[in-house]
């Protein structure tokens, strides 16, 4: 078990178990969480429906009323991982098919393809675990970031919630990396040649 004053999505998955009985985040071997496939949670593996016209995923989703999400620069987000006690954050990794080269430790990787009909869930599972702060990104945080945290900041506003927040992480995971060790360290699985790409 993980300590979960370090990796909060433990507390989030003893959360999950109560509201949703169908077991549905399995930790990684090495400390970050990945969405398995269950009906009690619209069909979070499910990929977004094809369009015809060969437009882009996202067209077949609204587009978001939030188009400038507030964001959180890296050294922001690794002072929060490293804080003492409680985490009141969840860090969300959008990528799917370029999900290469390592994560940041503890995050979900929820790719932004199938995300758009799962956030009413997410959202009540994240209040559960009284999340604060969403921290969404991907590989620059310019598109499928933006976009997850928009949709995510329209649904916190329809809740008419106040508490929590949906933001980006600036420069998202390849941001991360140019940081440099202290940043790399809080990965899993990195691999450095995949970043020089």
């Amino acid at each position: 078990m993980y300590n979960t004053s370090v990796f909060p999505f433990q507390r989030l998955v003893t959360i999950c178990s109560k509201v949703y009985p169908v077991s549905f985040l399995v930790l990684h071997p090495r400390q970050s969480i990945r969405v398995m496939h269950s009906s009690r949670l619209h069909n979070m593996s499910c990929e977004a429906p094809p369009t015809a016209d060969g437009s882009p995923w996202y067209a077949a989703f609204p587009s978001p009323r939030t188009t400038k999400p507030g964001e959180r620069t890296r050294e922001e987000v690794l002072s929060l991982l490293k804080a003492e006690g409680s985490k009141d954050f969840v860090l969300v990794d959008l990528r799917r098919n370029d999900y290469e080269g390592g994560t940041i430790r503890g995050a979900i990787n929820l790719p932004a393809q199938s995300l758009h009909p799962t956030i009413p869930t997410l959202y009540d599972i994240f209040k559960a675990g009284n999340v604060k702060q969403v921290i969404w990104y991907c590989g620059s945080s310019g598109g499928r970031g933006t976009r997850a945290a928009g949709w995510f900041a329209d649904h916190i506003d329809d809740k008419e919630d106040t508490e929590m927040k949906s933001v980006i992480l600036a420069g998202g995971i390849k941001g991360w990396v140019k940081g440099g060790k202290e940043y790399t360290d809080t990965m899993i699985d990195y691999v450095e040649a995949a970043w020089s790409k």
